[in-house]
This record gives structure tokens, C-alpha cells and sequence, in this order.
């Protein structure tokens, strides 16, 4: 009975992990019909695109956010939509990963970039906020920038004196924007499989030609 008894708590361990969250996939933006299609949700749009190839819909209230759980690339992940706008997204997201006991490093975000023409994505390992405040929030919640992020060229307004406020929140749409958000999900796929430098090799050239 003993020698069972062993068998089956060397076997346990290997059955949770298959269906334990592995990562959590963060898109910022903000919740709310108002800001649907608009800039700063650009990070929303690609964790939707990601849900809806993995075939599961965004829609469990946990974590102050939205969420659902999925595989990508043969991994359990949780994707999660904060529902707390943008300049508090760390709290979400904090909640998700100190529930999950998983590090900063297992956390991908999707995010909007204004200094990046729309078509073009930038995937990094760890780094500042740039500027950006629902990063600044996470890097403030976590005490830590250690957590890969895919930020979306969204563009930048074409006359200085336009209030950066104001273009974030316009609408954007367009072939070159809908291929970077597809790109930005296939990057996620690749960091969890290959990891953060696969991914900056292959999504950080200039957006390709169509």
C-alpha cells in the first residue's frame, strides 16, 4: 500500500502542473464602450485577438479586471483585461500574479507606443515605463520593470501643439494597425515558447511591406 501511495505522489505534482497558469497575458486600456477602437486599447484588442484564436471569451470578473483562461504555445495562461483604467493598472494585474505566485517575469503586457508608427511593434525583456502610465503603475505595484512587454505603434499626431491626451483617445483602424495586433499576438506565442529575445528578433524590424 505504501509503495501506492508513493506512486501517486511522485505522479500528482507532474498532473497539476499541466493545468496550473504558467503566465499572465496583460492587455491595457480602458474599460467602457466610450473608449472601444481608441489608441490607448490597443493593448485590449490584441488579448481579445488572442482569446478568440485560443477560442475562449474575456469575460470572468476576477482580479478588479476581465479574464479567461487559456493555452498559447501548449501553455496554461491567463489573459486579463484590467477594468480599473489605465493609470491603475498594476493593481489588477498585481492581484493576478500574487494569486498565481508567479514572478514579474511571467507577466507579458500589450500596450499601446505613440512613438511607434502604426504597422510597428517593439518587444522588451525589462525597462522604463516610457512614458506610458499604465506601465508606470505596474512597475510601481510590482517594485519591479523585470516583465517582457509588446508595445503598439499607435502613431503620434502630425501637429505638436495636438494634446497627446486627446490622440490616444481618438479611434484608429487600418490594414497596418490590424497586422501589428496580429503580430503582437504571434510575439506573445513566441516569448512563452522561445522566449523575450526570439521575440525582439523577430517582431522588432520595421513593419513588413504589404
Amino acid at each position: 500500500m505504501a509503495d501506492i501511495i508513493d506512486f501517486f505522489r511522485r505522479e500528482r505534482p507532474a498532473e497539476d502542473a499541466s493545468s496550473r497558469i504558467q503566465w499572465v497575458l496583460a492587455g491595457l486600456g480602458n474599460p467602457g464602450p466610450r473608449y472601444e477602437g481608441t489608441r490607448h486599447n490597443a493593448g485590449f484588442r490584441a488579448l481579445d485577438g488572442i482569446a478568440e484564436k485560443a477560442g475562449v471569451r474575456i469575460d470572468r470578473s476576477r482580479f478588479h479586471g476581465l479574464s479567461a483562461e487559456a493555452a498559447v504555445a501548449g501553455r496554461r495562461v491567463l489573459l486579463l483585461k484590467p477594468q480599473t483604467f489605465m493609470n491603475l493598472s498594476g493593481e489588477s494585474i498585481g492581484e493576478a500574479l500574487a494569486w498565481y505566485k508567479l514572478p514579474a517575469a511571467r507577466l507579458i503586457v500589450f500596450c499601446d507606443d505613440v512613438s511607434l508608427a502604426p504597422g510597428r511593434l517593439r518587444v522588451r525583456g525589462r525597462g522604463s515605463a516610457g512614458g506610458h502610465n499604465g506601465l508606470k503603475d505596474i512597475i510601481r505595484v510590482l517594485g519591479s520593470d523585470e516583465f517582457p512587454r509588446v508595445r503598439i505603434g499607435v502613431g503620434s499626431p502630425e501637429h505638436p501643439g495636438y494634446d497627446l491626451a486627446d490622440w490616444v483617445l481618438s479611434r484608429i483602424s487600418g490594414p497596418e494597425f490590424d497586422d501589428a495586433l496580429a503580430r503582437a499576438q504571434e510575439a506573445a506565442s513566441v516569448i512563452v515558447s522561445e522566449g523575450v529575445p526570439a521575440a525582439m528578433n523577430r517582431f522588432n524590424a520595421a513593419a513588413p511591406k504589404p
